[in-house]
C-alpha cells in the first residue's frame, strides 16, 4: 500500500514551524501591498503587515493557480506518495478549484496514484483545526480513504465566528455600505459574522462596543456545544494584531466551558487583507454552524 501525505493551503494560519514539523506541504496564496508581491507566510511580519494597513495601504490577494498546485503535487507523486489535500473554502477563494484541476490532470499522468482534494469550507484556523485533527488521525494509523470520509463528515462541524473593529474595511470589501460604515462607526457598532455551510461569510448580528462583541463570540460558542461530544477539546482564536483581545476571548472560553487548550495565532496576511486589523475570530467544533 502506498504512503499518503496530507497537504493544504497557507490559509490554515497555523505557525509555519508546525507545518514543517509535521512535514505538511502547503500551497501559498499571494498578497500585494505597496507595489510588492509576497507569498503568504513570507515577507512582512504580522505586525508590519497590519501597521501598513492602519497607515492606509490596501493589499490585494491572489489564489493558488493550477500550475502552482500541479507543481507541488507532482513533486510528491514522483516520490510515489498519494495525496489528501485539504483546501481553503471554495466560498472565499478559487484555490480549491485550482487544486482540483491540477489533481485531474495529474491523475492522467499518474494513473496509479490517488489524489483527493477536499473543499474544507473553512478558513484560517478553522481550516487549521481540521488539518490538525486530520494529522492526529493519520499519525494514529488511519488510512487515507477513512480519513477522507472523516474530514468530509466533520468539516461542517467547524464553527467560525468573527468580529471586526473597522467597519470601513468591510465597506471597502463590499460587505457593508459606506453609509452603514459611517453610521456604525459613530455609534461603535461591531458586526458579528459567521462562515455558513457554503463556506461564505454572512453577517449574523451586531453589538455596540468592542467588549460586548468579544463576549458575544463566547456566548455563541455555548449555543453550539449542546449535544457535541467533545466539548473540552481544542479551540482556536485568530486575531489581526490585537493579541490582548484574543487572549481575553481565550480566557473566557477556558473559564466558561472548561476548554483544555486554546490555540492563539495571528490571522494570516491573505485573509487579513480582507478583514483588516482588529479582527478577532473564534473557531471551535460544534453541533452545527
Amino acid at each position: 500500500m502506498r504512503e499518503y501525505v496530507i497537504t493544504t493551503d497557507s490559509t490554515v494560519d497555523l505557525p509555519k514551524e508546525y507545518l514543517q514539523e509535521h512535514q505538511i506541504t502547503y500551497l501559498p496564496l499571494s498578497y500585494m501591498i505597496d507595489g510588492t508581491t509576497y507569498k503568504d507566510m513570507e515577507g512582512l511580519t504580522h505586525k508590519e503587515f497590519f501597521e501598513r494597513i492602519r497607515n492606509g495601504s490596501m493589499p490585494t490577494t491572489s489564489q493558488v493557480n493550477p500550475s502552482e498546485a500541479k507543481e507541488a503535487f507532482e513533486a510528491l507523486l514522483k516520490e510515489e506518495k498519494d495525496i489528501l489535500h485539504i483546501a481553503f473554502s471554495s466560498g472565499l477563494s478559487g484555490s480549491y478549484n485550482s487544486a482540483a484541476i491540477a489533481a485531474k490532470e495529474l491523475k492522467e499522468k499518474y494513473p496509479e496514484a490517488k489524489i483527493t482534494v477536499i473543499d474544507s469550507l473553512c478558513a484560517s484556523l478553522g481550516e487549521g483545526l481540521l488539518l490538525r485533527k486530520a494529522i492526529e488521525r493519520k499519525d494514529q494509523g488511519m488510512e487515507m480513504d477513512e480519513l477522507t470520509e472523516w474530514v468530509e463528515a466533520n468539516k461542517l462541524h467547524v464553527c467560525t465566528y468573527v468580529t471586526v473593529d473597522d467597519l470601513f474595511h468591510l465597506q471597502r470589501g463590499g460587505r457593508v455600505s459606506k453609509a452603514s460604515a459611517i453610521f456604525g462607526s459613530m455609534i461603535q457598532i461591531k458586526p458579528l459574522i459567521f462562515l455558513d455551510d457554503e463556506g461564505k461569510l454572512q453577517v449574523t448580528g451586531k453589538e455596540r462596543g468592542r467588549k460586548k462583541s468579544l463576549n458575544k463570540l463566547v456566548d455563541i460558542m455555548g449555543e453550539h456545544l449542546a449535544g457535541w461530544e467533545d466539548q473540552n477539546e481544542v479551540v482556536a482564536v485568530a486575531h489581526g494584531d490585537c493579541i490582548e483581545d484574543a487572549e481575553y476571548v481565550a480566557a473566557q472560553v477556558k473559564e466558561r466551558y472548561g476548554v483544555k487548550e486554546v490555540i492563539i495565532n495571528g490571522i494570516g496576511t491573505v485573509i487579513g487583507s480582507h478583514t483588516g486589523p482588529g479582527v478577532v475570530v473564534l473557531f471551535f467544533m460544534g453541533n452545527e454552524r
